[in-house]
């Protein structure tokens, strides 16, 4: 999958996280930004690179604004922006298919 616009999922709520993705030319940049860094940031780094990997996302700038989001949140949040930045309809998401 491709990115090709802006998208953005999630809130700034407690136990919750808002991801943002934009184009980029070439690799992923990642910047996270979360309140429990220190003690999950390696786990939320590879949960969202899983994600992305999974979702066959090659290149794109991902943001993620993270409140102590459980892994499932995170991986919810990243399907879901990936998705509108492609213009996926509601009946077009291979839910349970692309991400198990």
């Amino acid at each position: 999958m491709q990115i090709e616009k802006n998208a953005m999922a999630g809130t700034l709520e407690s136990s919750d996280a808002m991801v943002t993705v934009e184009p980029a030319e070439t690799g992923i940049e990642l910047e996270i930004s979360s309140s429990v860094m220190n003690q999950y940031g390696r786990q939320i780094k590879a949960t969202v690179l899983e994600t992305l990997e999974r979702l066959e996302v090659t290149s794109g700038k991902v943001t993620v604004v993270d409140k102590g989001a459980l892994d499932c949140t995170l991986k919810a949040r990243v399907e879901c922006a990936v998705f509108r930045s492609c213009e996926k309809s509601a009946a077009g998401i291979p839910w349970g298919g692309v991400i198990k």
